[in-house]
């Protein structure tokens, strides 16, 4: 079983940047998405990005032209670049990983972005 283990979130001010990571323990069966959501208190869980093994991204509105997704495939990790972060981007950030062998999710890292 493939584990991801996140790293990289913790408390910033607004208008700063985090860069998460999301390493896979092993080879992820491809083709495969490789992504992160997030979950804020009291809202629903929502998806922030993601980006196909062969490199094509998408993101929420709410992030597009502050957040960027990447991946390296040789080290089976995705990265989540967040820059002028507000406020309302606090929340738990989990990845996951998408494959035709299902699905598989990250424990969580927290975001906290301080006004």
């Amino acid at each position: 079983q493939v584990q991801l283990v996140e790293s990289g979130g913790g408390l910033v001010q607004a208008g700063e940047s985090l860069r998460l990571s999301c390493a896979a323990s092993r080879n992820i069966f491809s083709p495969n998405t490789m992504g992160w959501d997030r979950q804020a208190p009291g809202k629903q869980r929502e998806l922030v990005a993601a980006i196909t093994s062969s490199g094509s991204t998408n993101y929420a509105d709410s992030v597009k032209g502050r957040f960027t997704i990447s991946r390296d495939n040789a080290k089976n990790t995705v990265y989540l670049q967040m820059s002028s972060l507000k406020p309302e981007d606090t929340a738990v950030y989990y990845c996951y990983v998408r494959s035709p062998r299902g699905t598989i999710g990250g424990q969580g890292t927290q975001v906290t972005v301080s006004s």
